[in-house]
């Protein structure tokens, strides 16, 4: 077995994964999985900067991984950050950071490697021969992938339940306008990606990251989060729009109450929801298979 860590850095959270890795399955053991709020993205996409106190944010999370790392022996660690970092002006203020914090430098990965690791991690457990798109909803992009064993075509697009609600949401609840013109957003980004990918043809869609559990967690009316419950629920396109409409018509206290909706995406669920409801609708998708293990899995894989 082979001790690793990967840490994946968004635009609204980070998470680490320390694993044990059987050199000839490829099986994770996981030993510890934690995810932190810390918004990186704050900002980004109106002024092209990660904010000072986003990054504090982050690198305090950087510290409480270093210690667990630490703690657990693990021998090798890769953190990859994605679409904020890639975005930002000053991401050298951000490499420096983790550098002296966690002693390894932060691969800014690009949109199709992000879609490679995201594939690996979501499907490494699925079986049959199936296609299938593999939906990454992130806080600044969302990834789109579809393959079986192998990934056949990937792209990532400027969508994310950050950056949309940043752009477009000023009320609580939002507008119909509002809505619009995050609808308006996704609906161009899945003409993009429909370019690069063939979303249409995938037999089976697989939904990863915060967005997608959470609606997924609303769905199954769960007390508290329960993720051996998310993994690998099947969440139906009904279910979709009606925890969507749900969302559209709450206030923050009202989605805050909801016992599964992590404070720091109170704020962000509804353009989240929004997204995977569009490409529901768009791919004619009847369900949506709900992953735990995402890009995090797949970066621990890849360092092993």
């Amino acid at each position: 077995m082979t001790r690793v860590a990967g840490i994946d850095c968004g635009t609204n959270s980070i998470r680490l994964l320390v694993a044990d890795v059987h050199p000839e399955t490829g099986e994770l053991i996981e030993l510890d999985r934690r995810m932190t709020i810390v918004r990186l993205g704050q900002g980004v996409d109106k002024t092209g900067r990660l904010a000072p106190e986003a990054l504090e944010r982050t690198f305090a999370a950087c510290r409480e991984y270093a210690e667990v790392i630490r703690e657990l022996g693990a021998e090798r660690i890769r953190f990859v950050a994605t679409s904020a970092s890639r975005d930002a002006e000053n991401r050298a203020d951000f490499v420096n950071g983790v550098v002296e914090i966690l002693g390894v430098e932060p691969e800014v990965i690009t949109g199709d490697q992000e879609a490679e690791f995201s594939f690996t991690g979501a499907t490494g457990e699925l079986h049959g021969d199936d296609r299938r798109l593999v939906v990454d909803i992130g806080g600044g992009s969302t990834e789109f992938v579809v393959g079986n064993k192998h990934v056949e075509a990937a792209r990532s697009v400027d969508i994310g339940c950050v950056r949309l609600t940043e752009r477009h949401v000023r009320h609580d609840p939002p507008t119909a306008e509002e809505v619009a013109a995050i609808r308006a957003d996704v609906r161009a980004a899945l003409d993009l990606a429909a370019e690069a990918v063939p979303i249409d043809t995938a037999e089976t869609l697989v939904g990863l990251a915060g967005s997608v559990t959470t609606v997924a967690a609303i769905a199954l009316g769960l007390p508290e989060y329960d993720s051996e419950k998310v993994h690998h629920s099947r969440l139906s396109a009904a279910q979709v729009a009606e925890v969507t409409e749900r969302l559209l018509a709450s206030t923050h206290d009202e989605r805050a109450a909801i016992p599964v909706v992590h404070p720091g995406r109170v704020d962000v669920i509804i353009a989240g929801a929004l997204v995977l409801r569009e490409i529901v609708e768009r791919v004619g998708a009847r369900e949506v298979v709900v992953s735990e293990h995402d890009i995090l899995d797949g970066i621990a894989l890849s360092v092993a």
